[in-house]
């Protein structure tokens, strides 16, 4: 023994020494030890599928894991953000999901969950305009057309939806409101499967995102009538805004972001940002990104919190100033 220490002093040192391992560890220094889970709460093709999908591939030899999309549909996306919040907090579990799940559907819904404080902010993704699309046969080919249609004919167009609260339900529901028109509501599991029955003539119309949209809109499977966004959309440049159409103020996009259960280490969070943030800033993500009308976002978790309020504070106010109830009534 060292005569210089008492033997206790060499003890806990001794101790100190086993334990630093694991406090590494735990600090997010052997992160990731497994392969990473991203859940997306939609169905496969959807724009959130289509942006995990992208940016796994990057990061996979990134993170020296494998990254898988795990699709958990269900509950207009409440059973994929529940699935993530109840996974362990160490970083191998995380969602990348929209608007609707993280500033929506607080006001919408009693959630088992809160979106602010249950989920540690990762990064943002992305954000993407929608769409409005009609089925080719509708007598509107302008958006004034469809508006005088509706106000005609109140609630006989359909509308389709990725459900309650989704992007696409909002930006119909804003639209109604801000034209004084009424239209009915069909709620879908996902955003591609509005599509499939738009176009097939089940129903007349879809305030869509870009990235589903678009081969249904080149192949004159359906009419494009507006984009939801402030300003036009290179992927559309001949096509208006709604606010150019004649809804004068009218704008709405969806935004994407990736979140991990509350309590994940600060080192992880950390690293998951940093690594996403490069991926995004690859110019073929980016590329890929803007073939289906999505921005590259980033910034650090600390943007996407203060983001997250902010937006919640948006979207409750058109809530109650709308109307718009979980049932989807108006």
């Amino acid at each position: 023994m060292n005569p210089r220490y008492p033997a206790r002093i060499l003890a806990a040192a001794a101790l100190a020494a086993l334990a630093l391992p694991a406090a590494l560890h735990a600090q997010g220094t052997a992160f990731p030890s497994k392969p990473i889970r991203i859940v997306n709460p939609f169905p496969p093709g959807g724009a959130t599928d289509i942006q995990a999908r992208i940016l796994v591939e990057k990061l996979s030899p990134r993170l020296g894991q494998p990254l898988v999309v795990e699709n958990r549909p269900g509950a207009n996306g409440v059973v994929g953000m529940e699935t993530a919040v109840r996974a362990p907090a160490d970083g191998h579990t995380l969602v990348l999901t929209t608007s609707g799940n993280w500033a929506v559907h607080p006001h919408l819904y009693k959630l088992p969950y809160d979106t602010a404080k249950d989920f540690a902010p990762v990064i943002l993704v992305g954000s993407t305009p929608g769409v409005l699309v009609v089925h080719p046969l509708l007598p509107a080919k302008t958006v004034k057309e469809f508006v005088a249609l509706a106000k005609r004919k109140p609630g006989d167009i359909t509308y389709g939806s990725s459900g309650v609260g989704g992007f696409a339900h909002i930006a119909a529901e804003l639209f109604a409101y801000m034209t004084a028109t009424r239209m009915t509501h069909v709620p879908y599991k996902g955003s591609v499967q509005s599509l499939i029955d738009l176009a097939a003539g089940h129903i007349q119309a879809s305030f869509n995102v870009m990235a589903p949209s678009m081969p249904y809109i080149q192949a004159g499977r359906v009419r494009a009538l507006a984009v939801t966004s402030a300003k036009r959309v290179p992927q559309l440049p001949d096509l208006p805004t709604i606010a150019e159409a004649g809804v004068t103020g009218y704008e709405n996009s969806t935004w994407s972001a990736v979140g991990a259960p509350a309590g994940t280490p600060a080192a992880v969070i950390e690293r998951l940002n940093r690594e996403f943030a490069e991926a995004l800033q690859m110019s073929d993500v980016q590329q890929r990104f803007a073939s289906g009308g999505s921005v590259v976002l980033g910034g650090t978790p600390e943007d996407f919190r203060r983001y997250l309020q902010s937006e919640l504070a948006k979207y409750g106010k058109l809530i109650r100033a709308a109307g718009i109830q979980a049932d989807g009534a108006r």
